[in-house]
């Protein structure tokens, strides 16, 4: 199935989807829930069809000699199909972030302003191998108010088409324009994409740190994202060690490939002996594979060395880095370093630890006595996420529906003018806040 000709020219499909977009921002709630509830329908009807097409997706990129952890981003089964439509539908049941009325003040009598919630317009997204993503992305576009124009990658191309068309057909049925969802399918429209400012108000580009940089560098479009997800565990020197091991299988090999999953585990000296032994047998159970710094091969010399390319590495497979510190301050000092501001956590009963860690520590999620897989927008209870953003300015972390709206200043007076507020009489404004 072919979404689009490639004959036709991109601003074209661009321009489609901005007019789509400029009308679904006005809809309302009902009708935008109205067009969840068609998506959630389409794709289940669908399910055989799409499941088909990420087979052979994944029969293609197999021959390709595609790498684990991308094969493992790539895989759709109907398990993680269910979940997705499970989280389309758990979106329609969100709060409209669009219409929200933040400021509402009287600058004087008559003179009435607010400060309201409004969709940002249209959103490209630029994403990995995960199909399924393309399904959590378009339900917070259509919740927000915002057209979409989707680029998945080269390997998931069949699946993402086969995706798409459900989509486009529950909301023909709608009071959403199809149009408001768009896919591209080449490297080329691509960049042409980052080219339509004139169209496209965010980038969203969810890839390898590299591919990231490459969006932020070939375009004035606004870029939200994340590059690298390196994640560390802090195991602290008052941490409970029936505590402490768990939470670390879970947040290597629950599911490795996915970008809040632990690189490095960070173990305090004074708990080293008694924990790491304890901690590599239960990661060997799971087939991980551990390197570590000169301290820990002392306590554990059947690891491999890790150098300094281990501790700036995302694995996104079962292999993990360990590193001895003497203090929670030089935990702290390795995390600023190395991290890359996405998921870090701390295991502690010391609460002034905590505390130390959760000031110091400049990530965007930052976790205590957990898993840093809990760092995701359907476990936040945002229904889904667009992606999860490291950068300092908001939105942070995993990005649901308050990410892709901003705001607009609307003012009604009768008849006021400046001057009236100006010179020697000037008259004051009575900024009064109204309920």
């Amino acid at each position: 199935m072919t979404i689009f000709q490639v004959a036709s020219p991109l601003i074209t499909i661009a321009a489609q989807t901005r007019q789509a977009a400029s009308k679904l921002a006005i809809l309302s709630t009902e009708a935008k829930n109205q067009a969840i509830a068609a998506i959630a329908e389409a794709l289940e009807l669908a399910e055989d069809e799409i499941l088909e097409a990420n087979i052979a997706d994944c029969e293609v990129a197999t021959a390709q000699g595609i790498a684990k952890p991308l094969y493992k981003r790539l895989q759709l089964d109907e398990h993680k199909l269910r979940d997705a439509i499970a989280g389309v539908r758990d979106v329609a049941k969100l709060a409209d972030p669009v219409g929200q009325v933040q400021i509402h003040r009287e600058l004087d009598t008559g003179l009435i302003l607010k400060r309201i919630t409004c969709p940002l317009g249209v959103l490209g997204i630029i994403f990995e191998a995960r199909p399924e993503a393309a399904i959590q992305i378009v339900s917070l576009a259509i919740k927000s108010g915002n057209g979409v124009i989707l680029k998945g990658g080269k390997e998931a191309v069949v699946s993402c088409e086969a995706i798409v068309k459900a989509i486009k057909q529950g909301l023909s049925r709608t009071a959403v324009n199809p149009d408001a969802v768009q896919l591209l399918t080449t490297r080329e429209q691509t960049l042409e994409l980052l080219k339509l400012d004139k169209y496209v108000d965010l980038i969203i580009p969810r890839g390898s740190n590299s591919f990231v940089r490459f969006v932020q560098e070939n375009t004035r479009i606004p870029v939200l994202g994340h590059a690298d997800g390196i994640c560390h565990l802090y195991i602290d020197k008052a941490a409970d060690i029936s505590v402490a091991v768990p939470i670390t299988v879970d947040a290597k090999a629950q599911y490795p490939a996915v970008c809040n999953a632990i690189e490095t585990l960070l173990v305090h000296s004074a708990i080293a002996k008694e924990f790491l032994p304890k901690v590599a047998q239960a990661l060997a159970e799971r087939h991980v594979e551990l390197r570590g710094d000169a301290s820990t091969l002392e306590i554990l010399p059947q690891i491999k060395t890790a150098t300094e390319i281990d501790w700036e590495t995302e694995y996104s497979d079962l292999i993990l880095s360990i590193k001895i510190v003497d203090s929670i301050e030089d935990a702290i000092a390795h995390i600023n370093e190395y991290g890359s501001r996405h998921t870090d956590a701390i295991i502690s009963e010391d609460s002034a630890a905590v505390e130390t860690f959760f000031g110091l520590v400049n990530s965007a999620n930052i976790f205590h006595n957990c898993s840093t897989r809990f760092a995701d927008g359907f476990r936040y209870g945002f229904g889904a996420e667009v992606g999860i953003s490291t950068q300092q300015m908001p939105p942070r972390g995993p990005v649901g529906l308050e990410g892709l709206v901003t705001y607009k200043y609307q003012m009604t007076g009768d008849g006021h003018i400046v001057a009236t507020y100006t010179g020697a009489n000037a008259k004051a404004f009575t900024h009064r806040d109204l309920g």
